[in-house]
């Protein structure tokens, strides 16, 4: 037989008036901790993310409204505003402000184009080879990224003295024991300097994205290799049809990084080159940079980083929409 429960309203009435309800608060409190936890432990990255990013961007965004320049930066409140006028003088490109910065958003964006695509070829090369077993791999291994190792301003740094004209190595070795040049040349300024900043920014990125795609390879199943070799097929072909494939997620998320990475840098063109960064090589963080510090016009500078970091969410926006799409149609 199957017993039958007694109705809720009789165990009520059945229960002694002096037994009192259980409490619930305990259980209540465990439940808000254990899904509180999580808030609690990601509370520190906020409050930092916060206070390092949001409000300085925030802060920059408001001073691209005002004529901020070096007569009101004891007292900011007292700037008078300006609307959108520090963005029409920056997208004039009938002005002198307006051509400079096309200028060096087209330098920008050729030299960005030209470090990611070595920087990227680079890792993928290097990934690739240091995948099969043989003596001394790990010293290469350590070796290739040494210099995503060093601080930045100590390489570039070194850089800086290896592309001096007289006494740097590289005019030495190539003038003096190659002789691939009939004068030692200017690395450091005129048109040179755009090719000094591309090796010493591919230099620096490069590490990165072979450590990133050596990382990837090892999850790509030996035995994909190894039915494919039985097949006939050879090494490029493997390279075609398996390795690139496979690498497809891994080299999306690369590409995006290395381009975000390398059209803001800042520290490699400065380190290199100083304040004033040679026309040809007139990256535009350090533009925005002498706009804002070197002229003391801070309004317009604020305006050229807003604008700046709309076009880089405008540019992660598309390839984001883009790689997905491509992804669900595969």
């Amino acid at each position: 037989m199957v017993a039958r429960t007694a109705h809720p309203a009789r165990q009520d009435a059945a229960r002694p008036k002096d037994d009192p309800p259980r409490p619930r608060g305990p259980a209540v409190w465990a439940r808000l901790r254990r899904g509180g936890l999580p808030y609690l432990l990601i509370l520190p990255a906020v409050l930092l993310e916060l206070l390092i990013h949001v409000v300085p961007m925030l802060v920059g965004v408001g001073m691209s409204f005002l004529k901020l320049t070096q007569f009101f930066i004891r007292n900011w409140t007292a700037a008078p505003f300006a609307g959108l006028d520090n963005y029409r003088v920056a997208v004039d490109f009938d002005s002198a402000v307006g051509r400079s910065l096309l200028h060096s958003f087209t330098v920008t964006v050729v030299f960005t184009a030209i470090a990611v695509g070595l920087s990227w070829l680079l890792g993928t090369m290097g990934a690739v080879l240091m995948q099969g077993s043989f003596r001394g791999r790990g010293l290469l291994r350590t070796l290739f990224l040494v210099p995503y190792a060093l601080p930045v301003y100590a390489g570039v740094i070194t850089w800086s003295f290896m592309f001096q004209r007289d006494t740097g190595m590289i005019n030495h070795v190539l003038v003096d024991q190659l002789h691939l040049f009939g004068e030692r040349p200017f690395w450091l300024i005129g048109q040179n300097s755009f090719a000094a900043v591309v090796v010493v920014c591919v230099w620096r990125t490069w590490p990165f994205a072979f450590l990133v795609l050596m990382a990837g390879l090892q999850n790509i199943p030996g035995d994909l290799y190894e039915a494919s070799a039985i097949d006939g097929a050879g090494f490029w072909r493997q390279l075609r049809n398996i390795t690139l494939p496979m690498l497809r997620p891994v080299n999306q998320v690369l590409v995006l990084v290395l381009f975000l990475w390398t059209f803001n840098d800042f520290n490699t063109p400065y380190v290199l080159f100083g304040r004033a960064a040679p026309q040809e090589a007139d990256l535009i963080s350090v533009h925005i940079y002498q706009s804002s510090f070197v002229t003391w016009n801070f309004g317009s500078g604020s305006a050229m980083s807003v604008l700046l970091l709309l076009f880089l969410l405008l540019v992660t926006a598309v390839y984001l929409t883009a790689t997905s799409r491509r992804r669900s149609d595969a």
